[in-house]
């Protein structure tokens, strides 16, 4: 586990691998996204996205379960300030196999003493390499504590 004073600007770290499936795409959709495009593979034919697509907000949600599993795990896990950007430039399709590279861009303290934020960029690729996620979140990371620096 790392905390606000493990982390340096242009640190990376990685995770994954999720594949997504058909099965995968529909149910999310059902319950969070229903529209045409990611319910029904002839509508989606039809549509801008010439087939079925991940909803972006699933994409986002398997974004999320890659960077807590992955290598840049932070003390008292991923508590989200905000985003400052989101972008979906390439869709997520059936059987896209996904992985995560993260990057701390800024850091800086807070007023309380045992708090920073760290602003950290995620990429979301696909197994071509295509970008299908740009993230870029302000975290609240805890401060070690003398304490537990010492030991």
């Amino acid at each position: 586990m790392r905390y606000y004073d493990d982390l340096n600007i242009g640190d990376r770290h990685a995770g994954g691998p999720v594949t997504v499936t058909e099965e995968d795409i529909v149910a999310f959709a059902r319950q969070f996204d229903p529209q045409p495009f990611h319910l029904d593979a002839a509508a989606a034919e039809a549509s801008i996205f010439r087939g079925l697509a991940a909803s972006g907000w699933h994409t986002a949600a398997l974004t999320m379960k890659m960077i807590v599993g992955g290598e840049g795990r932070l003390a008292g896990g991923f508590v989200g300030l905000g985003v400052d950007e989101v972008a979906w430039p390439t869709a997520t399709r059936p059987g896209d196999t996904l992985r995560v590279e993260s990057e701390v861009l800024e850091k800086r303290l807070t007023s309380r003493p045992d708090r920073g934020i760290a602003r950290i960029r995620t990429t979301t690729y696909n197994q071509k390499g295509e970008v299908v996620q740009r993230l870029v979140a302000n975290l609240l990371v805890p401060v070690r504590q003398p304490a537990e620096a010492a030991e």
